[in-house]
């Protein structure tokens, strides 16, 4: 999308222009801009609100971007700040999902979409949901012009060594992301061994913990990119992400999982550890949400683990920004649940 974004409102401006009929169409990335961005450090009051403004800023099809540095907010303004989806405390956060929302303006509308009822949708359609939109956008310009500019890349040849390493110790199983030498990327053969191994977890009631963690420098450095976009069509991608989900098993087996982390936890990386009930990290990890930059949106289970955790504003925050956290802002947000060495066997 070409062309400077439009200025911030002031909220009470916001708010009367929100219960316009033609809202709709004055944000929207099909007709008109492609974020409603909002500035609560200025101006009067906002008027009394009888409920339209609220419903529309709840459903409006691009993403509401509150700009509100921690300083003393417009008067009444602060009730405000729970209806949008995103708020960004400093200018250059302010910039930075400007500059998302303008080259994926189609994969952060479906991002802010899935997010506004992730805490109350349950699992399975809360999969569902994601899978669908990821499957959509495979198919769309954003992820089009994405692969377009990516210099080609031949195959590797596969490597003879096992994409999970499992491991079992009496009543503990042991799961090991298996692919250092590419920083454990996330690919189909490890989607697939990670689900036969968790359905041994879940089928074995003997089982009483799993350990996930990873091989290497990285524990998963987000999804295999020169897997991206291979299955023949984006329907049969949607089916087998449904049927093969490490993210279903993952949720299901929750209380029994414990994630350690190291290194990089990018997109897939820290979507699946955070269905786990205890994740701990090292304090050389970090933690990103690159899939906008693809015109993707998270699509390992991240817009259902992540706001369970952090909230949707966070996890919006995390995507839209493309900005990497470090261990103790992790532990901060809940992202995580501690900080340390690997646990002893």
């Amino acid at each position: 999308m070409s062309g400077a974004p439009a200025p911030a409102l002031l909220l009470a401006e916001a708010i009367d222009r929100l219960r316009s009929p033609d809202a709709f169409e004055s944000w929207s990335p099909a007709t008109g801009e492609p974020a409603l961005v909002v500035d609560f450090c200025a101006g009067k009051e906002p008027p009394p609100d009888p409920g339209a403004a609220s419903a529309a800023l709840a459903a409006l099809p691009c993403p509401t971007i509150a700009f509100a540095p921690e300083r003393k907010l417009a008067p009444g303004a602060a009730a405000w700040l729970e209806r949008f989806d995103v708020v960004a405390r400093a200018e250059s956060e302010l910039a930075a999902m400007r500059a998302t929302v303008r080259r994926a303006p189609l994969a952060s509308q479906a991002l802010v979409q899935l997010l506004r009822d992730a805490e109350r949708r349950e699992l399975e359609a809360g999969l569902a949901a994601e899978s669908f939109a990821y499957s959509t956008l495979q198919a769309g310009p954003e992820f089009a012009a994405w692969r377009a500019a990516r210099a080609a890349h031949r195959p590797e040849q596969a490597s003879s060594a096992p994409a999970i390493l499992v491991r079992r110790a009496g009543a503990a199983l042991r799961l090991t992301l298996n692919r250092p030498e590419k920083r454990n990327a996330w690919s189909a053969a490890m989607r697939d061994a990670l689900v036969e191994a968790l359905g041994l977890a879940a089928a074995d009631a003997s089982i009483r913990e799993v350990v996930l963690d990873g091989a290497g420098p990285a524990f998963c450095s987000g999804g295999d990119l020169d897997e991206f976009g291979t299955r023949p069509d984006p329907a049969t991608a949607h089916a087998i992400r449904i049927t093969r989900s490490p993210a279903r098993l993952l949720a299901g087996l929750a209380e029994r999982v414990r994630a350690e982390l190291h290194g990089a936890c990018v997109g897939a990386g820290i979507e699946l550890p955070a269905f786990a009930a205890r994740v701990v990290a090292r304090e050389d990890a970090c933690f990103e949400l690159p899939e906008l930059a693809l015109g993707l949106v998270p699509g390992a289970g991240g817009t259902v683990s992540l706001p369970r955790r952090i909230g949707r504003r966070r996890t919006a925050w995390l995507a839209l920004t493309g900005a990497r956290i470090d261990a103790r802002t992790a532990l901060d947000w809940g992202l995580i649940d501690g900080i340390g060495p690997p646990a002893m066997d």
